[in-house]
């Protein structure tokens, strides 16, 4: 960095300054001593310019001092200016250099410390919204962002959530109070459930917000606690009538029909059809356990898809027979490999054609489908959209579904026709199955259907590649 040179008449007055008790001697000396006038002035000028000479190099180091001093001060980059060597000048700038170095780490380590701390706020599972003091939200997270669709910066709490619980608990922190929580339901745009708590941060010359709300997302747990209310319900009601209906054939027979042959044979008939009922329930309830137990786990194996779905087309064809029906293969290759568990993937295309023969017309066509995969749903996995898919499509000719009904059919006893459903042999277990084992092979399970003219059940596995 270059200074300017020091201006000669601010040297000269300084100089002039620091010689005036000097010209005083001098003027005494004059006055009493009789010296001559011309010759004290010459004697003070000679004294000005030494002074001026001893004084240069300082002023000089002073100014430019101060030029960095001043350029640091506004944010500048400039190094050390060139001074007298092992003057006090240099001691001050090496001084300030050695300040300035310390500072600029300090200030290093406040913005990595402010940058983790932004992370850290955007990363947290909760939402969190931050508060001034009129209750206006200063900053959301990444959480709320999502939660609330837009940013709300300086909008007031009121105009994002309507909540009187949570706009009360909020005035109550405002207002100097403690913490404030507790828990309220959404309706709108979806039912969702949360808990919240508002705590007081105190006052930063740093930042407005004076409060911060954390909201908890309770729906996925309220919603799983409702499923396993279900299922137990479920689970008994379906339970529970052939168990009815045994014993109430077993009193009989060992009642009123004691002696009946007749109605031995009617009644024992029964009674196996619901003990049959029971039992393929039960066998549903241990198949599914076993795979949600093992549903984080990806298969390690190859197995050929295009041989389990022929496999599984022989398997039911007596049953599409016995409606006079059948089921037509459409395969586009030979040998389809996927990685995943043979059974599991068996008990899905079993699973997807019986009921489609089950609920197919007599007389009607199931067709089934497997080839590449054109398009991979935007929802589906990331196993998918990252490499080849492969599609099972088993299309039939029944009666259709309603579309109210479509986003709860691999609901765990969910039918929409449940005296049929149970008059067919069903569980109300099977596509729930057909979702877990699909979402364990990573794939992705589609469903259409056009009422009155059938249903196209479509899962779409990654295919292995070697």
């Amino acid at each position: 960095m270059s200074a300017p040179a020091f201006a000669t008449p601010r040297l000269l007055r300084r100089a002039v300054v620091l010689t005036m008790p000097a010209a005083a001697i001098l003027a005494l000396m004059v006055m009493v001593q009789g010296l001559h006038v011309l010759v004290a002035g010459g004697l003070w000028l000679c004294a000005v310019a030494v002074v001026a000479l001893m004084i240069r190099r300082t002023l000089r180091d002073a100014a430019r001092l101060s030029l960095w001093a001043r350029n640091l001060a506004a944010g500048g980059e400039a190094p050390a200016p060139d001074l007298t060597p092992e003057s006090a000048a240099e001691e001050i700038a090496s001084s300030v250099a050695q300040l300035r170095r310390a500072w600029q780490d300090r200030q290093g380590e406040l913005a990595a410390l402010a940058r983790w701390n932004d992370n850290l706020f955007e990363l947290l599972p909760d939402a969190l919204v931050l508060l001034d003091e009129e209750r206006r939200v200063v900053r959301v997270n990444a959480q709320a962002l999502a939660l609330f669709g837009r940013d709300l910066s300086g909008r007031d709490l009121a105009a994002v959530l309507r909540t009187p619980q949570v706009l009360d608990a909020a005035d109550k922190v405002l207002a100097g109070g403690p913490a404030e929580g507790g828990s309220f339901d959404l309706v709108v745009p979806l039912e969702q459930s949360f808990r919240f708590r508002i705590d007081p941060l105190g006052r930063s010359p740093a930042s407005p917000a004076v409060a911060v709300m954390t909201l908890t997302d309770l729906t996925t747990i309220k919603r799983m606690e409702r499923m396993r209310a279900d299922f137990v319900a479920n689970a008994s009601h379906e339970l529970r009538t052939p168990l009815a209906t045994l014993l109430g054939f077993i009193d009989t027979l060992r009642g009123p029909a004691k002696d009946d042959a007749e109605a031995h044979e009617r009644f024992l008939a029964i009674m196996h059809e619901q003990g049959s009922r029971m039992a393929r329930l039960i066998d549903d309830l241990l198949s599914l356990s076993r795979i949600e137990a093992d549903e984080h786990t990806v298969p390690a194996t190859v197995v050929d898809l295009a041989r389990i779905v022929q496999g599984g087309a022989d398997a039911l064809a007596p049953l599409a027979q016995a409606k006079n029906a059948r089921i037509l293969v459409n395969l586009a290759q030979e040998s389809c490999p996927v990685r995943g568990q043979a059974d599991q993937l068996a008990q899905v295309v079993q699973n997807l054609l019986d009921n489609a023969v089950k609920y197919g017309r007599p007389g009607g066509t199931v067709t089934v489908t497997l080839g590449p995969a054109d398009r991979v749903p935007d929802q589906a996995p990331a196993a998918l959209r990252t490499g080849p898919a492969v599609v099972l499509a088993v299309e039939d000719q029944g009666e259709g579904i309603g579309r109210e009904h479509l986003p709860r059919l691999t609901e765990r006893f969910y039918r929409v026709d449940g005296a049929r459903s149970r008059a067919l042999g069903g569980t109300g277990l099977g596509l729930a199955i057909v979702k877990h084992i699909v979402n364990r092979h990573r794939g992705h399970l589609a469903i259409e259907s056009v009422e009155g003219r059938g249903s196209t059940f479509s899962v779409t596995l990654p295919l292995a590649v070697s």
